[in-house]
């Protein structure tokens, strides 16, 4: 779940995170406990990002439930902006001071996965929770090097969205579930008109490495965890990306590395008829302000099938808390039925627990419904876990203004892919 990223002022229960873990003092603990650690009497504190009222608004119904579930308990929530919120965790690792129950992006976890408590089975039980509950692969959110560092509380992947005005404007078949490369390719073509190109490159991580990864099969990070930038098939892959732009020409140049969300901004201002974005987007671009009918389909298929990553993001135990005890029962709230069922509910996100996602659906307008959750389905169902080096995030910044050129055809992706491997590979 990535909400919106404006800054909003928050109610009295919400904290800045740039405070101490329990607003004790600035090396204050993560937790305080009235009966040496058993649970009972403690204040935990619960770090999530939340970039506007109505984010901070949601997050305070999900902290009523759990402290409806966990009445000898306190729990407060301190939240900051998607982009300073990592940036004040980082600073909160280097003193120490990393609140109980910090929430974790799962493409982020390997730089930061020493912050967290590993889970062991014993602690899922005693927090309640069951990973058979959960949808396939969802685990691997929160976990690197074959350990889980945290509990999932949203899912995602990646889609292709599409501008049915523009493909009906231009006379063009609309993209439709179970679709190829060649078909991606024509559609493309057959959508880029005068005034408008037929899709639009991506800048963010998996805006541009998505359909790359569902050509080769290959993700840039191999089995064995690591660097894997100049695999053949990948390099290929991305290079036939890159062309879209200075070949096919069915999508236009970045004009600044600054242009960081390039391709969602294209394609929600009416400017392309096609992009790449996760599912995290999708009720946002079925009511985009342009007022264009939006669709959505799974990424191609290429030889390998339609390789797809679970991506999302889930809750973890700081290593350094005080009363595990109490975080495990914060945790097992905040994943619980009743907090994904509410979150669902409201369309907010796509929860992690199997058994709440029908209410998703079920919160979307009767005349989208049944397309979206063919489109999630169709998608989903050929998911595998992300790999990544615990410099993924260094690689992913040295990599992005590089695209710009690349898209400009000043330079190649292979030089840029062996520019990266060489600097950050083992």
């Amino acid at each position: 779940m990535r909400f919106t990223r404006s800054l909003a002022i928050g109610t009295a229960s919400v904290v800045g995170l740039s405070l101490a873990a329990c607003g004790s003092g600035d090396d204050g603990p993560a937790t305080s406990s009235g009966d040496g650690g058993s649970g009972a009497g403690a204040t935990i504190v619960w770090d999530m990002w939340a970039g506007s009222q109505s984010d901070i608004d949601a997050l305070e119904e999900t902290l009523e439930i759990v402290r409806e579930e966990n009445p000898d308990l306190t729990v407060n929530l301190q939240t900051a902006p998607w982009n300073d919120y990592f940036t004040k965790l980082t600073t909160n690792l280097s003193s120490g001071n990393v609140a109980c129950v910090t929430s974790m992006n799962g493409q982020r976890l390997s730089t930061y996965a020493e912050a967290f408590h590993p889970l062991t089975a014993e602690d899922l039980e005693q927090a309640g929770v069951s990973e058979d509950d959960f949808s396939p692969g969802a685990f691997d959110i929160m976990s690197h090097d074959g350990q889980l560092y945290g509990l999932p509380f949203d899912v995602a992947t990646m889609l292709v969205y599409y501008n049915k005005d523009l493909f009906a404007e231009a006379g063009a078949a609309e993209p439709e579930l179970g679709w190829t490369f060649d078909d991606f390719e024509a559609a493309a073509q057959a959508a880029t008109t005068d005034a408008n190109k037929g899709f639009a490159v991506g800048m963010g991580e998996f805006q541009w490495m998505s359909l790359p990864i569902a050509l080769s099969g290959k993700q840039p990070v191999d089995e064995n965890g690591e660097l894997a930038l100049t695999d053949p098939d990948f390099v290929q892959a991305a290079t036939w990306y890159a062309e879209l732009v200075t070949e096919a020409s069915v999508a236009a140049e970045v004009p600044s590395a600054s242009d960081t969300g390039w391709g969602e901004n294209e394609y929600s201002g009416g400017n392309a008829a096609m992009a790449v974005d996760g599912t995290w987007n999708a009720v946002s671009y079925l009511g985009n302000d342009t007022g264009f009918a939006a669709g959505m389909v799974n990424l191609p298929a290429g030889d390998n099938g339609s390789t797809a990553l679970i991506l999302g993001s889930g809750y973890g135990i700081a290593k350094d808390c005080e009363d595990k005890d109490a975080a495990l029962a914060v945790l097992g709230s905040l994943v619980g039925e009743a907090a994904q069922d509410a979150m669902a509910a409201s369309g907010r996100s796509y929860p992690a627990r199997a058994g709440s996602q029908p209410l998703y659906f079920e919160s979307l307008d009767d005349d989208v419904r049944d397309e979206v959750k063919a489109a999630f389905d169709a998608a989903f169902a050929e998911v595998e876990g992300q790999r990544s080096t615990t410099n993924w995030d260094q690689v992913n910044t040295a990599l992005q203004p590089q695209l710009v050129s690349v898209y400009s055809g000043q330079t190649s992706m292979a030089d840029v892919l062996d520019q990266a491997q060489a600097q950050f590979g083992n």
